[in-house]
């Protein structure tokens, strides 16, 4: 049997994407700026994918742009909007949780002379909100807060956020990193105080290359490609249309029968932490527990954190992977650059449990099957590596 338990780091395309990717590749491949109707054919892809984004979101079209993917979301919004807001100010707030997507945008901003605060999180993962309030001063030009940590699968008080911030100053921009969020929860800018916020393809059933950021009308942001003049000079270069008719079929799909869909996966989390639990030595990190209801208390339905006593994540992942399960010991988007979790350090994991977590991410499609058989192979395999482990 196979349990693809990897869910945040990426998902499986639908078929209907890629019979829709497909048919844009195939069938309707004119380029969009071309003004015979192959390009028109092609245009209309990226205008129903714009109207399909904006309902879901409830903003107007002209809001929507498209992207690479979430890095370069992420990117525009923060280093985009941080220089074309610099005569105001050069102080920018965030999390000590964010995303590298996030965080290493932020370090070049420092280099650049910008000034970035950390906010401390409680051991659950939550912005402390009152150092948000110490910290917001008269040349703050930007907030950035995750909507969902990739790790443990914490939901950020965004609204909480968005009106501290406003109350603040109301020049001050708000962004906000929607990836591990978006087609896991209702998401609307306007009531959240969001100017900006990034949407990626690849977490919800969509395409890989190819992302969406919301930028509120007049918000000003510096383009960071530059050419051609594409989607208002926001971002220049013909448009990946079979990516953007894919992520757009995607969000169609996850958010038809919405509440339905997401009350039964905070069954799958629910149901895997009370078998987890009976396993000898095993400690959720984060939000564990979630209501009667189906719905969270702070907690996103498809992360699960677990640390696991005296079991290095790279033996455990690796003979999970061997029977057949796929899980991560972390972002999937470091693995490239190995290193201890900040956002475990951030919460208060315990020095022995740093190098002893693993992430499970469960997605619409995921199976009581699969997690039972995941549940069964952690029973058999967490004895036989801690007899091999010293202490």
């Amino acid at each position: 049997m196979e349990a693809y338990l990897d869910n945040a780091a990426t998902t499986r395309v639908y078929d209907d994407v890629c019979r829709v990717m497909m048919e844009a590749m195939g069938q309707n491949y004119g380029n969009p700026s071309s003004l015979h109707m192959k390009g028109v054919e092609a245009e209309n892809y990226i205008r129903d994918a714009k109207r399909i984004f904006a309902k879901i979101l409830k903003v107007n079209e002209k809001e929507i742009y498209f992207t690479s993917g979430g890095t370069e979301s992420n990117n525009t919004a923060l280093i985009g909007a941080a220089m074309a807001n610099r005569r105001r100010g050069k102080h920018i707030i965030t999390t000590s949780i964010e995303h590298a997507s996030v965080y290493n945008p932020l370090i070049y901003l420092e280099s650049q002379g910008f000034e970035v605060t950390y906010l401390p999180v409680d051991h659950f993962g939550v912005v402390d909100l009152e150092a948000l309030k110490g910290a917001l001063r008269e040349d703050t030009i930007l907030v950035s807060v995750m909507c969902v940590n990739n790790e443990i699968g914490t939901i950020e008080p965004l609204d909480q956020i968005g009106k501290i911030v406003k109350d603040y100053n109301s020049d001050i921009l708000f962004h906000v990193d929607a990836i591990q969020g978006f087609g896991k929860m209702y998401i609307y800018p306007a009531r959240l105080k969001a100017d900006m916020l990034s949407i990626s393809g690849h977490k919800l059933h969509g395409p890989k290359g190819v992302g969406v950021l919301y930028i509120k009308d007049k918000v000003k942001v510096h383009p960071l490609i530059l050419g051609g003049g594409q989607q208002k000079d926001m971002r220049s270069g013909t448009e990946n249309v079979p990516g953007i008719a894919g992520i757009a079929r995607a969000a169609a799909d996850v958010y038809e029968n919405f509440d339905e869909k997401i009350k039964r996966l905070y069954g799958v989390r629910r149901d895997f932490i009370a078998k987890m639990k009976t396993i000898e030595g095993v400690y959720i990190n984060g939000y564990e527990d979630v209501t009667d209801m189906g719905f969270s208390k702070g907690c996103a339905p498809h992360v699960v954190s677990a640390s696991f006593e005296r079991i290095r994540a790279e033996v455990l992942l690796h003979a999970l992977e061997e029977k057949g399960v796929y899980v991560s010991s972390g972002s999937a988007c470091s693995s490239n650059h190995p290193a201890i979790s900040g956002t475990l350090k951030a919460i208060g994991v315990g020095k022995k449990y740093l190098d002893a977590t693993i992430r499970f991410s469960f997605c619409l499609e995921t199976t009581e099957a699969e997690t039972d058989y995941c549940i069964q192979c952690l029973k058999e395999l967490v004895p036989v590596l801690r007899r091999y482990t010293r202490g």
